[in-house]
């Protein structure tokens, strides 16, 4: 099992490249950092992973642009795999998206992986002047430009949202930059299923059964095989032996760890510090060290 530190959101930006490189240091297998492009300061959409919908952030809370971010990171890191958990896409143009995952990938050296999600709050997208509705079909034919624009070749593309002719985007990446696809509701399903992998919501490891099993099926009706697709998500309870190697047998390569230094919403294991600050880098790299030794050098 691979583990993946996911930074929901870090208020100290500052920090960032540090704990990137003591997740590497302490046994890590990546780290992920989510997205918004800019926050409403009125929202009326539902926040759908909580039971009240409501958002569990301050709306002045630091979103830094998630590419810049993981290049930076690739370079305080030598091993450590990188990736947005999830990038907002749909609210970019196809070539400023692309670009900007493929510099990154570049950088890296193929260490980036490009998870993706339509997103929630309708707002976000009224802001820059997107159509919400539709951005599921838009984001579809998005990934498959961008996946044209990372060849380096010349492009031609004739769609519902996008027409270009004689395109071309460099430096491009010298591997295919993995997409994977976050969200539990149907059309996210049936679009990761269509990509590399998928982002999993919190969850236990009981409930994900019907979520495999709806993604299998996408999968062969797309003609696409099972091997080699990637998943990844967060477990909503103390992981043992049992269901390590449960998870292992549905095909879980990946679980999300997010931010051990709080408390988290969806898991009952405490690798806080009541008593720490959990604004200090010291804090932080403390309850790190605590899930590593307790889970990653235990349970490889």
């Amino acid at each position: 099992m691979k583990y993946w530190l996911t930074l929901v959101q870090v208020p100290e930006s500052e920090q960032l490249i540090d704990i990137a490189r003591f997740a590497e240091d302490v046994g890590f297998h990546g780290i992920s950092v989510a997205d918004h492009l800019v926050m409403p300061t009125k929202i009326a959409s539902r926040y759908p992973y909580t039971e009240d919908g409501e958002i569990f952030w301050p709306l002045d809370a630091p979103w830094p642009d998630p590419w810049v971010t993981l290049g930076a990171m690739a370079a305080a890191t030598q091993e450590l795999q990188l990736a947005s958990n999830i990038y907002l896409a749909g609210l970019r143009d196809p070539f400023t998206a692309a670009k900007a995952a493929g510099t990154a990938a570049v950088l890296s050296r193929n260490r980036i992986v490009c998870g993706v999600a339509a997103g929630w709050i309708a707002e976000e997208y009224a802001l820059v002047g997107i159509d919400f509705p539709s951005r599921g079909r838009r984001l579809d034919e998005q990934l498959d430009l961008m996946r044209k624009l990372w060849t380096g070749r010349e492009v031609q593309h004739h769609g519902e949202f996008f027409d270009v002719e004689n395109a071309l985007l460099c430096p491009a990446p010298s591997q295919p930059i993995p997409i994977w696809v976050g969200g539990a509701s149907p059309p996210a399903l049936r679009r990761a299923a269509r990509n590399d992998g998928w982002f999993g919501v919190p969850m236990l490891a009981g409930q994900l059964v019907p979520y495999i099993q709806t993604l299998q099926r996408e999968r062969e009706a797309a003609g696409l095989p099972w091997e080699g697709f990637e998943i990844s998500f967060s477990l909503a309870e103390s992981q043992t032996r049992d269901n390590t190697a449960e998870l292992e047998d549905l095909g879980v390569g990946s679980l999300c760890v997010i931010a051990p230094w709080i408390p988290s919403p969806w898991g009952p294991d405490d690798w806080y510090d009541e008593k720490a600050d959990p604004g200090e880098l010291t804090s932080k790299q403390a309850a790190m060290e605590r899930f590593a030794e307790a889970v990653i050098h235990k349970f490889r």
